[in-house]
């Protein structure tokens, strides 16, 4: 079943082309069932393009999907279009009256501010503790994933003495976890960070189990043990490209910059990326919708 979107938010035209199975809200209100409801908070400062890198993946799965995209109200883009977030995005008040079956909380480039000195810190804080009461289960991503250990569990972010740039090989902790059924015991993920999460501080607390784990990139699969919340400091919804266009900005710019790990052929920035992620990045998405919102949220929220 397919994911239904505005008709006319630029990411559909995208999947389209990609066959990806989209549908408009003239169609799905025509369908006699219950489709799940998905609250996105995007904080990435290029919205449009990750509308299109998660809905890809979450139109993989054969549920039906209804979208709905949350901005902070307390920042104000300098990327996106005002434009563009009147038309498609929400605010907090507006949606914290409701129920949804699954969230996703997007990343951002600010690691190196404290938490605290976040200008919308607050009102993200506010959010997640909302999430615990009106959300079945939530994803969050890279510096949301951070945030969120932060808020939840006290798990500090530290400042790596490298970016943490590449595709990076990860082993599998724990197998017999439902999030990663049909996992190889190794696969790869897209990693571009300055921070890290401490694995011993995960480890000593009871209500957390880490998933799965790089020798070179650290933890990147976390999650309680009810399976409501969800961390994930890596980027599968990345495409061939991503780390390429952050690597050729950074060069543009003048920034201090290393090829990313395992990318390029021979290391060689001319090449062609190879996308060896794509699969797995699939696969944990449809599993999360399956197992973690489908399977376990009420047909009526009370």
């Amino acid at each position: 079943m397919p994911i239904n979107i505005p008709s006319h938010l630029p990411a559909k035209e995208i999947l389209e082309q990609e066959n990806i199975f989209i549908m408009d809200e003239k169609r799905a209100y025509s369908q006699d069932i219950r489709p799940l409801n998905i609250l996105i908070l995007n904080i990435m400062p290029e919205k449009e393009k990750t509308e299109t890198q998660l809905l890809r993946l979450l139109g993989n799965s054969p549920l039906q999907l209804n979208i709905t995209f949350l901005r902070p109200e307390t920042h104000t883009s300098k990327t996106t279009a005002m434009e563009h977030l009147k038309e498609f995005y929400t605010t907090f008040k507006h949606i914290k009256h409701r129920k949804f079956d699954g969230m996703i909380i997007t990343g951002a480039p600010i690691e190196h501010l404290e938490f605290e000195e976040v200008s919308y810190w607050s009102e993200l804080k506010t959010i997640m503790d909302w999430t615990k009461t009106n959300v079945t289960s939530t994803l969050h991503i890279c510096w949301g994933a951070q945030a969120g250990l932060f808020h939840h569990y006290g798990v500090n972010k530290y400042k790596l003495e490298k970016k943490c740039f590449g595709i990076f090989k990860h082993e599998i902790v724990n197998p017999t976890v439902k999030l990663l059924r049909g996992f190889d015991d190794q696969y790869y993920v897209p990693h571009s960070r300055h921070t890290d999460v401490p694995k011993e501080e995960i480890d000593a607390i009871p209500e957390l189990q880490i998933l799965s784990y790089s020798k070179d990139a650290g933890v990147c699969l976390v999650m309680s043990t009810d399976g409501k919340q969800i961390f994930l400091t890596g980027h599968p919804e990345y495409e061939r490209t991503s780390l390429r266009d952050e690597y050729e900005r950074d060069l543009a710019k003048g920034l201090p910059i290393d090829i990313p790990v395992n990318y390029f052929e021979n290391n060689d920035p001319s090449k062609e990326p190879i996308h060896c992620w794509r699969s797995h990045g699939n696969l944990l998405f449809v599993n999360w919708l399956n197992y973690y919102v489908y399977q376990e949220t009420p047909y009526i929220w009370n």
